[in-house]
């Protein structure tokens, strides 16, 4: 799915936002510090800010998961002043400060304007997300960073504590594919998914990744895949099987099932706990089909590793020249079930 489709699927400040977050390349994690604290300060509604204001909870953002996981792939060239070096040295004294040390936040202010605040909106291939989220202006001396009416409407949005939940989910995923040894195997090799905890997880090691459900809910724009309702953090979650995994159960016993591994993420979808309770074992209607292709399809527009874990699921699958393999997977799936 291009950017473009999936923006399609529900034109929205909202979805350009999950663009940048779930769809931009990833060298460093810079453009997700820069989300969270855009994600703080907007909830205020001040719609004008110091880049040094936004700067603090930046690098107070980076550094505690500096102290946690790589924020650059592994084998990275990192210079003394670059800033993920000095953002890894100040961590201890930043922390004990509990806010960044005049160092940090000094290569925090002169860095943003040239590095992640001009590759925010930005996805692969050379576009751009449909919305902006801020503009900078005023002096170099006196930075100025103007958010949007759109970074606004995001931030107070009733989807906001989920937004920032899926930011998060997708940093974790990023920092493992960063890891020696647990990224290649991430990138290889996919996600696992650990039904004890509802966690991804790395498959050689069997180490938590993110939560199923937040690595997942934004490729469906935040929807119950059932009804197609909004998923608000407060309700009850389930992580359905959209073909249920009964039915490896039931054909086991009359020549075995045909079909792929339904216990696996191509057909995981979070929805509304009554919603999934009320499905029950039933199989899954055409809107949700089509719900799940639409999904699926986004998050093979995703960098690794969801969407290495997808490549492996269609396998063999015959690729066709005109569109995307989803649709005809799920119909072959279906006919598995008659």
């Amino acid at each position: 799915m291009t950017a473009d489709a999936f923006f399609s699927a529900e034109p929205s400040a909202r979805a350009s936002w999950r663009l940048a977050i779930l769809m931009g390349a990833n060298s460093r994690t810079y453009k997700f510090a820069l989300g969270d604290a855009l994600l703080e300060h907007a909830a205020h509604g001040h719609p004008e800010i110091l880049l040094s204001e936004l700067a603090a909870p930046y690098a107070m953002s980076l550094v505690a998961h500096v102290a946690q996981a790589p924020q650059a792939p592994e084998g990275t060239s990192i210079g003394e002043s670059d800033f993920l070096a000095v953002a890894t040295a100040e961590s201890e004294e930043t922390q004990r400060l509990s806010r960044p040390t005049d160092r940090l936040l000094e290569a925090a202010i002169k860095s943003m304007p040239a590095m992640v605040m001009q590759k925010f909106h930005n996805l692969r291939g050379g576009s751009e997300v449909p919305h902006r989220f801020y503009e900078l202006a005023g002096s170099p001396r006196q930075r100025v960073v103007r958010l949007t009416p759109d970074l606004l409407q995001v931030a107070r949005s009733e989807q906001a504590a989920g937004l920032r939940a899926e930011l998060v989910a997708r940093w974790s995923i990023v920092e493992c594919s960063f890891a020696a040894g647990i990224g290649r195997a991430l990138i290889e090799e996919g996600v696992g998914v650990d039904w004890a905890s509802l966690k991804l997880t790395d498959k050689r090691r069997r180490r938590p990744v993110t939560g199923v459900a937040d690595a997942l809910i934004g490729f469906q724009h935040g929807r119950c895949l059932i009804c197609d309702t909004v998923l608000d953090l407060a309700d009850a979650v389930a992580v359905d099987h959209v073909f249920p995994y009964s039915l490896m159960q039931r054909y086991a016993s009359v020549g075995g099932w045909r079909g792929p591994d339904l216990d696996v993420l191509w057909n995981l979808a979070p929805a509304h706990e009554a919603c999934n309770s009320t499905k029950s074992d039933r199989l899954p209607r055409a809107g949700e089909l089509e719900r799940l292709a639409r999904r699926n399809i986004a998050i093979m527009g995703s960098p690794h590793p969801l969407r290495k874990t997808l490549e492996l699921a269609l396998g063999q699958a015959p690729r066709h020249r005109h569109g995307d393999p989803w649709p005809d997977f799920l119909r072959e799936v279906q006919k598995c079930c008659s």
